[in-house]
């Protein structure tokens, strides 16, 4: 599968941050890409960003934006996406799965019992259930068409601590996922695979970096752009051999050192596998 005008792609989450970034990269290879997410208008959130800016840019890029308001914890909204585009094209050969609900005070350390409970809520329900909310209604059009990709964004989290212990749950949840949603979809040429981030340069990320540098300086080699992971979809796809990565969890930058794949600056991020570990890769045994 090449990325072009043809291609249709479904990115969850997508009115800032990485959802934003990769909708953008697959805007320069022409693609339609539906965005979701809730902010709608300025001052909803924090932080800048909207669905209908993130279309605009996509459409200034080369592609086609449709921005869907959708909030996903109502699996009605969620349903609506996938109809529209059922609708409008009949197929859907991309799901980012990226939406994902970052509490303001996330990165601020204290242990998980002075953290509030209702972080399990936003990282667990907008994260892993809505990843595979999303997932069962993508691949009910993929599997009809013998053709698709399923990607789900983690985190390093997934292996090491980071935030807060239900942040590593969320991620280690999706990479399982990737893997068991594999198996059932291999047979119908579906794709499903899960990819670690290093450390991306989104709005949020950006603020902290600007408040403490130094904290920061030993990380610089692996920082990569909101675009990246979008970048390296489409050269996984490129390459022609999906199928024969689906149901594996990869880091973006090795990734990137495998596929060639540079970022906005014309470099590869360094991968913090040394230091943070590496994907695990579950046992190809299948109980059913």
């Amino acid at each position: 599968m090449i990325v072009d005008k043809n291609t249709v792609a479904l990115v969850t989450g997508a009115s800032r941050g990485v959802g934003k970034g990769i909708a953008l990269a697959l805007a320069d290879a022409g693609a339609t890409i539906y965005i979701t997410g809730r902010s709608v208008s300025d001052g909803q959130s924090s932080l800048p960003g909207t669905i209908f800016k993130t279309v605009e840019e996509i459409n200034a890029r080369g592609g086609k934006g449709v921005a869907m308001a959708c909030d996903h914890r109502s699996d009605e909204q969620v349903q609506a996406v996938f109809d529209k585009i059922e609708t409008d094209h009949g197929k859907l050969d991309i799901l980012v799965n990226n939406v994902f609900v970052v509490p303001d005070d996330l990165m601020e350390y204290a242990p998980f019992w002075e953290k509030k409970t209702s972080y399990w809520d936003d990282m667990i329900d907008v994260g892993l259930r809505a990843h595979y909310i999303s997932s069962v209604f993508a691949a009910k059009m993929m599997v009809k068409a013998k053709s698709g990709l399923i990607v789900n964004i983690s985190s390093f989290g997934s292996r090491c601590y980071i935030h807060t212990p239900v942040y590593g749950v969320s991620k280690a949840g999706v990479d399982k996922m990737a893997h068991d949603m594999a198996k059932d979809l291999k047979e119908y040429n579906v794709a499903c695979v899960s990819l670690w981030l290093g450390i991306v340069k989104t709005e949020r990320t950006t603020t902290a970096m600007d408040k403490d540098p130094a904290t920061y300086e030993y990380l610089k080699p692996g920082i990569e752009s909101p675009e990246y992971p979008g970048r390296i979809i489409i050269a996984l796809l490129k390459a022609g051999q999906i199928m024969e990565k689906t149901g594996k969890t990869y880091v973006t930058a090795e990734l990137g050192e495998e596929l060639n794949v540079l970022d906005v600056d014309g470099k590869i991020p360094t991968s913090y596998a040394p230091m943070m570990g590496s994907p695990a890769q579950p046992s190809d045994v299948m109980v059913t």
